[in-house]
Parts: C-alpha cells; sequence; structure tokens
C-alpha cells in the first residue's frame, strides 16, 4: 500500500483538528505545516517533521500529495492555485473562497489539471446524517416538502469579541451566512438530494463597531459583515428551506439541526445529540434511533466507526472525511460522496445570491 504524504497550511484551531484527523489513516503521513507564525514551533510541538512560514517553500520542499487548506478565506485561492500548479491535490476548509468568481478559478484550475479538489464539509460524514440521506433518496419520508435548522454559535456575542473573520477583506462578503450557512445548507442538500435554487435572505449586525484590541490599546473597528442570518430557500425538487445562522445567540457553541419534513414522516437531527436521530409519524408513536451498526443498513453500518453506545463525534467526522477523499486520491471510489469544489463553487453562488437579497429585499435565483 502506497503511503501518502499530507501537508497543512494555517495552524489555528482547524488546523490542528485536521493534524489529528490526519494521523488517525494508517496510510498518511503528516510531513510539514506552515504558518505565518512560530511554524517551526508549533512542528515540534506536534511532532510534525518540518514547519515552514511560507506554503510555497513547503510545497516544494516537501512534495506532498495533498494540502490542507486551514488559512483565512482570502488566502484559500492563492495556495490552492499553488497546489494544483504543482500537480497536488487540495483540501479546502469552507467558505472555498470569498465569492463565486474565485471559486470559479478554483474549479477551473482543477478540471484542467485532474487533482481532486475537496471541501471540508465534514457533516456528511456522521452516520446519522448518512443515514438520513438514505432514508431520504429511498422515499421512506415521501415528498420532501420542507427542511428547517440552522447553525447557532455565541463566540462573537460581545463588543470586545474580535477575529479576522468580522472583515470583510479577510472572510469576503459574508460572515456568518458564509462560515456557519455553508455549512448547513450544504448538509440540507446532501440529505436530501435537492439543490438550492432561490434565495431571499435577512442579515442584521448587531454590532455596527466592534472593538479591537491593539499594541496602541483597543480600538474600535466599522463591520460591514452580518452577525447573523435568517434565510428562506427554494429547492429544485419542491421544497421549501428556512434557516439561521448566527454567531451571536447566546449559550450556544456549536449547534447543527437540521429537520426535514417529508409527507410520510419527518427526520430531525441535532448535532448536540449526535448520535440520535428522531423519527417523526402521524399515526404512532415517534420513533429513536441511536447509531450502532446492527440497528441500520449495510452502508451506513460502513460508515460508523464503533460499537453501538461508543460516540461519534467532530473529530471522527473529520477522519471519515479525510478517509475518503486519500482513497479517491489512490484511485477508490467512495460511496459517500464527499464535497468537491464543484460543491464549494455552488455554495459561494449561493452565498452571494444571500448577500444580494439581503441588500436587495428581493428572492435571488442562484446563478
Amino acid at each position: 500500500m502506497k503511503r501518502l504524504k499530507a501537508a497543512v497550511a494555517g495552524m489555528g484551531f482547524i488546523g490542528f483538528a485536521h493534524v489529528e484527523a490526519l494521523r488517525r489513516i494508517p496510510y498518511v503521513d503528516v510531513v510539514a505545516i506552515a504558518d505565518s507564525f512560530g511554524a517551526k514551533e508549533k512542528a515540534e510541538r506536534l511532532g510534525v517533521p518540518a514547519g515552514y512560514e511560507d506554503y510555497v517553500e513547503m510545497m516544494d520542499a516537501c512534495k506532498p500529495d495533498c494540502i490542507h487548506i486551514c488559512t483565512p478565506n482570502n488566502t484559500h485561492m492563492a495556495i490552492a492555485m499553488a497546489a494544483i500548479e504543482r500537480g497536488i491535490h487540495v483540501v479546502c476548509e469552507k467558505p472555498m473562497a470569498r465569492n463565486a468568481e474565485e471559486a470559479q478559478k478554483m474549479v477551473d484550475a482543477v478540471r484542467k489539471s485532474g487533482v481532486i479538489g475537496a471541501l471540508n464539509f465534514h457533516n456528511r460524514y456522521y452516520p446519522i446524517p448518512y443515514r438520513m440521506r438514505r432514508m431520504a433518496l429511498d422515499g421512506e419520508l415521501g415528498e420532501i416538502y420542507h427542511i428547517q435548522g440552522g447553525y447557532l454559535q455565541d463566540w462573537l456575542q460581545y463588543k470586545t469579541d474580535f477575529s479576522w473573520k468580522l472583515l470583510s477583506d479577510q472572510c469576503g462578503k459574508t460572515r456568518a451566512t458564509a462560515d456557519l450557512g455553508s455549512h448547513w445548507i450544504d448538509l440540507a442538500e446532501y440529505v436530501t438530494g435537492q439543490k438550492v435554487t432561490e434565495v431571499f435572505a435577512e442579515f442584521k449586525t448587531v454590532y455596527p463597531q466592534r472593538t479591537q484590541m491593539t499594541e496602541q490599546g483597543p480600538k474600535d473597528v466599522d463591520m460591514d459583515t452580518e452577525d447573523f442570518s435568517c434565510v428562506l430557500l427554494r429547492f429544485d425538487g419542491g421544497a421549501v428551506g428556512t434557516a439561521t445562522f448566527s454567531a451571536v445567540f447566546s449559550g450556544k457553541k456549536n449547534q447543527t439541526v437540521l429537520q426535514v419534513a417529508g409527507t410520510r414522516q419527518s427526520l430531525e437531527w441535532d448535532n448536540e445529540r449526535v448520535n440520535d436521530l428522531l423519527i417523526g409519524h402521524r399515526d404512532g408513536p415517534n420513533g429513536l434511533l441511536t447509531k450502532d451498526p446492527s440497528l441500520v443498513d449495510r452502508a451506513t453500518a460502513a460508515v460508523i466507526g464503533y460499537p453501538g453506545g461508543h460516540a461519534e463525534g467532530f473529530p471522527d467526522a473529520f477522519k471519515q472525511n479525510f478517509t475518503a477523499i486519500y482513497g479517491a486520491i489512490r484511485g477508490e471510489t467512495p460511496e459517500n460522496p464527499f464535497a468537491t469544489f464543484e460543491d464549494g463553487l455552488h455554495m459561494m453562488k449561493i452565498c452571494d445570491a444571500l448577500y444580494e437579497s439581503a441588500h436587495s429585499g428581493k428572492w435571488v435565483a442562484v446563478r
């Protein structure tokens, strides 16, 4: 079995999570990391052989098979392009870029090169959403007509909370919508098999100014991105979607909820109860399916890593996603489809349309 070499660019929280998950794939070696601050010290602390301040130098020196992009959104395209030019496969954090124009260039480059371009929409790789997908596509829900839920956090609730993700020149035109909403919308499309075609949105910025701590002391910074959004979605299969995406919802640290209503039954998944699927019935008791390979179909059992009673959460979804991507690099076809650059481009088109709707007050088609 050929061993594959991985490198990770950007060593914030999510970069560390990528390194940890990659090490759980038996035939993958994390050979280097790149970060603009303390790269060598971070590499040494993680036990990674090499650390570089320059991602291009890292790619040329270590020649990885795949690079993971975990840097601010405004750098995604440049890093991806440099990798693709060198024939290196790419796993990119969401959102894919700052806008659809950048994402389109990334898709075009991947198509010409033949390398794999993947997005880390890891929600696809929890066992329960995969079971929901199987039930929806097999017709067990009947006609799906309503999809609702949202993604809620509170890490930016106070005026003194500050991050690069607040700044449009680094994150893109939308903040909460692209950062959180892209995860939820991809999950909704993945589970139901329906694609978003039109959108309507209301954006809200709670703090027109936020306080940034600098070496010179506190500094007020004008905000031009939203703290939360409420959206309506029309899907190509006839369903209507309703969702809220917020980084300022007190008490919610990282909650994703997806509810799918059909003419026969409904499904509900809450990642705060990650291993439970609620099944709603009109004329009988509601059901609770807890993740257990002995209780699901064979395909779903294949994406479950541990026996019943053993929870599988955030790190496990990363591992399962990366296992599928690296399997594809080796020529395998995963049964559970990971998100590609084409999926990332589609999501950026949705985010751009939501931004346009929020500022025009009109329904906007996803183009």
